[in-house]
């Protein structure tokens, strides 16, 4: 089984017209996700003692504009995840993410950034060349590094209180990064950000 990203899966979004750039999508990209999805879904099962479902992104509704990028999404509920926190594995032609968050279609988000402000020392634990996205829909990421205390903060306070909110943190990976080097490198990092991402999920 194929896990890793290669350049081929990244130039995948440079392809022109939704047609063409779906059927290398679905040649070259997507038999990696599900093969990532059936790997983590038992991974984060065993990890968190919930039954954990891969979500592999189909971009079904489109009709005219390809799509920027792809994933696979975990989470505890077998119909969908966009609706409650969850783990990302997923690529723009730029990088590649694992990710935790919460999106805007959640009812949860209150709770969860509640929860999160109250135990915001916890992202001090992360390493700092993990990333914050404020916006899944958008390839922007901010090191952990460059953010002050007072932007984490509002970050989490937006997540709360603006409808649109998200907040996602992660690791991203660059074309030619060591972890994607091979499929065993790759799924080591991918288990490794997912352990230090757990004290998250259990604040769920």
């Amino acid at each position: 089984m194929k896990y890793t990203f290669t350049q081929t899966d990244f130039d995948v979004f440079n392809i022109d017209g939704l047609e063409n750039r779906m059927a290398a999508l679905i040649e070259n990209t997507r038999p990696k996700l599900e093969h990532l999805g059936e790997h983590f879904s038992a991974y984060l099962t065993e990890m968190t003692g919930d039954e954990t479902y891969a979500h592999v992104a189909k971009h079904a509704r489109r009709t005219t504009n390809p799509p920027d990028d792809t994933w696979v999404a975990f989470s505890t509920n077998p119909r969908g995840y966009k609706m409650m926190p969850h783990f990302q594995i997923g690529l723009y032609n730029s990088h590649a993410f694992c990710m935790y968050g919460i999106i805007y279609e959640s009812k949860d988000k209150k709770r969860l950034a509640e929860n999160w402000l109250n135990n915001i020392e916890r992202f001090d634990n992360l390493p700092e060349d993990y990333q914050i996205s404020l916006d899944h829909m958008k390839p922007a990421k901010t090191p952990l590094k460059e953010l002050s205390d007072d932007e984490l903060e509002k970050g989490l306070i937006r997540l709360r209180d603006v409808k649109k909110g998200e907040f996602l943190v992660g690791k991203v990976y660059k074309p030619g990064d060591k972890e994607l080097s091979s499929d065993e490198a790759f799924i080591k990092d991918l288990e490794q950000v997912m352990e230090n991402l757990a004290q998250f999920y259990h604040q769920y």
